[in-house]
């Protein structure tokens, strides 16, 4: 794949640049030359087998990891070596495989904590919250938007795993990031709940966010995307249509046909 041209700082329509990408542990080489561009309001999903590198990618874009090589440039700017914290601040947000939630809190503390930090506030709950502050604002409106008002003074032990789901994704919200990272967003959830989960996503994303998302739910990844980009073995075996990637023979032995 050729590798994607950066943006001039703040123009034109691309949300997420991530070019000649590499990483690795030691002498193992996990990512190598990724090239993928996501553009502002675009929803592109990543899928791949077990080990092929997606939830690292989703890592060196979140800041969590450092690429060896390659940068990432984020609504125009190289946030290459910014901290996760300092790449939220610039319109980035990111959801877990596994849960990060603070279970002994309330689902609205939960979420307020994560609108301090975004705001460049602190991880203390007894800095708030303060009613009309705008930590506490941005807090009740993701909370609204994901449906669980009603439960923002219900410890989050209390909640159905899809609910956990919706509550990662409302403290992403709260940040009001242009950019989403979905890593797995329906991972563990039952199919009872599946179903307004994806609801939800795909209403966050007429919203006009950029979305990143890793998933295995063939169905949900083929109904919600408008590009797929596919790893196998670190690295990118090819993006692009849903119905182009589905006929792609490469990725039905590398992938699908493997699955079966």
């Amino acid at each position: 794949m050729t590798a994607p041209s950066p943006s001039p700082a703040g123009a034109g329509d691309t949300a997420l640049v991530v070019a000649g990408l590499g990483w690795g542990v030691g002498g193992v080489v996990i990512l190598a030359d990724i090239d993928l561009m996501v553009d502002r309001g675009e929803f592109v999903s990543l899928i791949g087998p077990n080990g092929a590198g997606k939830t690292s990618l989703i890592n060196v874009v979140s800041g969590v990891h450092t690429p060896r090589a390659g940068t990432v440039e984020l609504l125009g700017e190289d946030v290459t070596g910014l901290r996760p914290a300092d790449r939220t601040r610039r319109g980035l947000g990111r959801t877990f495989q596994t849960s990060s939630l603070f279970h002994g809190l309330t689902v609205a503390e939960n979420v307020r904590l994560g609108a301090q930090a975004a705001l460049g506030g602190s991880l203390d709950l007894l800095s708030g919250p303060h009613p009309g502050d705008e930590a506490t604002e941005r807090a009740d409106e993701a909370l609204a938007r994901v449906g669980l008002r009603d439960e923002r003074g219900s410890r989050v032990s209390e909640l159905s795993h899809g609910d956990k789901r919706k509550l990662e994704l409302a403290l992403v919200l709260a940040a009001d990031p242009d950019v989403l990272l979905l890593d797995e967003p329906t991972a563990g959830v039952s199919v009872e709940e599946t179903a307004p989960l994806v609801s939800l996503i795909q209403d966050v994303h007429r919203s006009g966010k950029a979305i990143l998302m890793v998933e295995h739910r063939m169905e949900f990844v083929v109904d919600v995307s408008e590009r797929i980009a596919v790893m196998h073995e670190g690295r990118l075996l090819t993006v692009g249509e849903p119905s182009e990637v589905m006929r792609d023979e490469k990725v039905r032995r590398a992938y699908l046909g493997g699955r079966e």
